[in-house]
């Protein structure tokens, strides 16, 4: 239960902020270009608000619906729908009586904020924390993989140099390849000393989305040497810092990770355990197992590089990043549109989006998720839907184009086809995690 509230706790931290950001841009502009705000709402309040206060001609409050928020300007068919409004004499504060390319820059203020706010996040995060990663030049043993990455073709030890013809970096990009794919993906590995050209089938990448195959499905080799010895016992079995093991109990060890379940196997007892010592003698030791199925030694593992950056250095840095945090949501959401990925079976709703939130506290991964968050809020902002900033910057480009502005009418009409379109969204979204939920 603690767990579940502190993911809550941090969702709707991060909502609220991200809500207010966007809401302050459209308010900001529209003070700026003198046009009346009449509420800014975080959150919506059908019925009834938790609080308001009105603070001259704006009205200031928390709604209980966690479902955005808004920002009502006096001459506009938006959320509140307050049509009685638009049938008066328009006046010259009212964002109807605007020129068009005012009203564009209000409609675009929010989620140029949500960008904004995002590049903000990651330039301060790579300041503070700077930046660690695995590289993929570093896994000079290749990988491993699950019985389903050999189904696709792979072999363990395969180092993976490239997929569709852009090399490997950071190991992170591996999964974004495969797991965002709405095409076959084309992979070259080094096997052996050459390099063997794999064609992924779309439809297996497909398969190995829905049935959760896809993550992990490869895991880097780590071989099983022994960097210390912590454990008294451990030492007066003879093991020593440097052992390689190969064998558990008369088992072939490839790696670590195949070691430890060797050990689980073992714990309460003593392992026969053979080890490659000097790189030329091999040595058979008796080692006692702990209850937690361990042996007491630290193992050599792949270091993660580190970059650390000055605060000028940190700022374009966050600037890039939230360049390629846009164009990897961008390419998840025309997965979703392609029949061919059905990825519109994993659209979420807010569960999903809470379960991404670590049940620890945690302000690196809090900072990291609400920044990602703010690009997808954005990106679902700016998509040209009716009653979505997207469709009034439609709507407005349109009467910069030909110097027509849409009828009142025209304009109430996209509104409420807008608004359906999105509950029907939001229904869909929300039961997808329910049916998760009992599927599980």
């Amino acid at each position: 239960m603690e767990a579940i509230l502190i993911k809550a706790l941090q969702f709707f931290a991060s909502l609220s902020l991200l809500v207010m950001i966007h809401e302050f841009g459209h308010y900001i502009t529209a003070r700026i270009f003198k046009i009346r705000v009449e509420k800014f709402y975080i959150f919506f309040n059908p019925w009834f608000s938790l609080y308001k206060r009105k603070v001259g001609e704006t009205e200031y409050g928390i709604g209980w619906l966690p479902l955005g928020g808004y920002v009502s300007l006096a001459g506009m068919i938006d959320e509140s729908m307050d049509l009685e409004q638009m049938k008066q004499e328009p006046q010259p504060w009212e964002f109807r009586t605007k020129p068009a390319w005012q009203r564009l820059i209000v409609m675009l203020a929010g989620i140029m904020m949500n960008v904004l706010l995002a590049m903000g996040i990651y330039s301060a995060m790579l300041y503070t924390w700077g930046e660690n990663y695995f590289h993929n030049d570093d896994m000079v043993y290749g990988y491993s993989f699950s019985e389903a990455g050999e189904k696709l073709g792979f072999v363990d030890g395969d180092k993976i140099v490239s997929i569709d013809g852009e090399a490997i970096g950071n190991v992170r990009d591996i999964d974004k390849r495969l797991i965002i794919a709405d095409d076959n993906r084309s992979v070259v590995v080094e096997r052996g000393g050459e390099n063997v050209t794999l064609t992924l089938p779309l439809e297996d990448l497909v398969a190995m989305r829905e049935d959760g195959s896809i993550i992990g499905f490869y895991e880097p080799i780590v071989p099983f040497i022994i960097e210390s010895v912590e454990a008294d016992s451990s030492k007066e079995a003879g093991v020593m810092a440097g052992d390689k093991v190969i064998a558990i109990d008369n088992n072939v060890v490839s790696d670590f990770f195949m070691g430890k379940e060797l050990l689980a196997k073992a714990q309460g007892r003593n392992a026969e355990i053979d080890v490659v010592r000097n790189e030329a003698d091999t040595l058979r030791l008796s080692v006692p197992i702990n209850a937690e199925g361990k042996m007491g030694v630290g193992i050599k593992m792949i270091a993660p590089r580190t970059v650390e950056y000055g605060f000028f250095e940190s700022i374009p840095a966050g600037v890039r990043r939230t360049g390629r945090e846009i164009a990897s949501y961008w390419d998840q959401l025309k997965m979703i549109v392609n029949p061919k990925t059905k990825s519109y079976k994993e659209v979420g709703g807010f569960i999903a989006i809470g379960n991404i939130f670590p049940s620890e506290w945690n302000w690196q991964s809090f900072w990291a998720l609400t920044a990602l968050l703010s690009v997808i809020l954005a990106i679902m902002n700016i998509l040209p839907i009716p009653g979505l900033d997207g469709g009034h910057a439609l709507f407005t480009l349109w009467e910069i184009i030909t110097r027509r502005k849409p009828s009142d009418k025209f304009l109430e009409v996209m509104q409420y086809i807008g608004l359906g379109l999105l509950l029907l969204l939001l229904i869909y979204a929300n039961g997808n995690d329910i049916i998760k939920l009992f599927i599980k």
